[in-house]
Order: C-alpha cells, then structure tokens, then sequence
C-alpha cells in the first residue's frame, strides 16, 4: 500500500467528519478541534473505527487521548500508513 498524502488523509477525515457531525465539510479544517464540533470521547471512538476501516489501520487506544484535531488524526494515519508501508514482510507495524 502506498502511503497516502497528508492532503488526501485531511480530505477524507473531513468527509467522515462531516458526514459523522452533519457540518458542511468547507467548515472543517486541520485545526479545528473535535471539541469545537461538539465530538466527546464516545463520538472520537466511534470515529476512530471509520477512519481505520477507510484507511485499513490500527490506531491505538492510548494515541487516542492525544488526537484532539483533525490535524493531530491525519498526521497519525499517515504515520501508521508509512509505518506498515516500510514495515519487513512478516512483521507487524
């Protein structure tokens, strides 16, 4: 798999976001914060397992406090992306 741009990852989290929130999706941008879009940890969760459905990525659960902008979720999934994309045959990310 190759890794994605950081752009594209916005992109289609903003989509998710959108769809997930019911904002237009022209509102959201990397700094905006889940909070600020009335997102709580059951909402993040929920999220999380779209974003790693959409992406087929693990995030884990302790990343999970720290991701408080769309910025700090694409960054992460790029992360992971890369991380699995360099990773040896066999081995785990």
């Amino acid at each position: 798999m190759q890794t994605p741009s950081y752009d594209y990852v916005v992109e289609r989290c903003t989509q998710l976001i959108s769809k997930a929130r019911k904002v237009p999706a022209e509102t959201i941008t990397p700094e905006t914060s889940f909070e600020s879009l009335g997102i709580d940890s059951l909402d993040l969760i929920n999220l999380t397992f779209e974003v790693e459905e959409a992406f087929d990525v693990q995030i884990p659960d302790d990343a999970l406090s720290s991701i408080r902008t769309l910025d700090d979720m694409a960054k992460g999934v790029v992360a992971l992306i890369s991380a699995k994309t360099v990773a040896p045959p066999g081995e785990i990310a």
